[in-house]
C-alpha cells in the first residue's frame, strides 16, 4: 500500500516541495533560531522536535478530517488564532521586561528554562497555529492517489516523513545557529539588545497571526 505511493512520479514532487517549504523562513524557524542561539544547540534540538511532534498532531487532525473544522468554521479558526496570538506575546513579554543581564532568553521569572520547556514551546507554537492545520490539510493530501482506499494512513505515512524532514534540517540549523551564540555574549548590552529584538520578533509574528484571514473554502 505504501510502496505504491513511493512509486508514483508525485512523491518524488512531495520531497522536493517538502524541502522548499521547510527551509523557507517563518514562525517556527525564526523561533528556533531565537532558541539555539541563546541556549545551545541541545535546546534548539529540543525545540525542533516540539515543532515536529506539532506536525504529527496536524498530520492526524489532516487524516481524519478534524482539521476541515478550522476551514468551515469561523469561530474554531479564530478562537485558535487568538489564542496562539496570546501565546507569542506571552512569549514576548519578559523579554520586554527583562533589565537583569544575567538571565536567560525565555527565561521564567524565578526559574530557569527546563528541557522540557523548550519542547514544550516548540510544540505550542506549532499547534495554536491555525495557519498551519490548514496548511496539512491542503499539502498533505495532493500527493495521495484519489482511487486508493486508505487515505487516512496515507496521509499519515506522507506526514510522518514530513516530520522526519523537519527533525533532520531544523537540528542542522540550530547546530548551525548556535555556533554563532558566543558574540552576542561578549556584554550585557549585547544581550539585552537581543531580548529586545527577540521580543519584537515576537510580536511581529503574533500581529501576523492576529491579522492573518481564513481561507477560502
Amino acid at each position: 500500500m505504501l510502496t505504491a505511493i513511493i512509486n508514483q512520479p508525485e512523491f518524488s514532487y512531495f520531497i522536493i516541495a517538502s524541502l522548499l517549504l521547510i527551509i523557507a523562513p517563518g514562525p517556527d524557524i525564526l523561533f528556533l533560531i531565537t532558541q539555539s542561539l541563546n541556549h545551545g544547540a541541545k535546546a534548539g534540538f529540543l525545540t525542533a522536535l516540539g515543532l515536529a511532534s506539532g506536525n504529527l498532531i496536524h498530520t492526524a487532525a489532516a487524516a481524519f478530517g478534524i482539521s476541515a473544522i478550522l476551514q468551515t468554521s469561523d469561530v474554531a479558526f479564530t478562537s485558535l488564532k487568538l489564542i496562539g496570538t496570546a501565546y507569542l506575546l506571552f512569549l514576548a513579554y519578559p523579554l520586554l521586561i527583562s533589565t537583569n543581564p544575567q538571565r536567560s532568553i525565555h527565561s521564567t521569572i524565578k526559574t530557569n528554562p527546563t528541557r522540557a520547556s523548550f519542547y514544550n514551546k516548540g510544540l505550542l507554537l506549532n499547534i495554536l497555529n491555525p495557519k498551519i492545520a490548514l496548511f496539512f490539510l491542503a499539502f498533505l493530501p495532493q500527493f495521495v492517489p484519489s482511487t486508493s482506499t486508505q487515505q487516512p494512513i496515507e496521509i499519515i505515512f506522507l506526514g510522518i516523513l514530513f516530520t522526519v524532514i523537519v527533525v533532520i534540517i531544523f537540528t542542522s540549523i540550530s547546530l548551525i545557529t548556535a555556533k554563532t551564540k558566543k558574540p552576542l555574549y561578549i556584554s550585557s548590552i549585547n544581550r539585552n539588545l537581543f531580548n529586545r529584538l527577540t521580543a519584537v520578533i515576537f510580536i511581529l509574528l503574533a500581529v501576523n497571526l492576529f491579522l492573518s484571514s481564513q481561507p477560502l473554502v
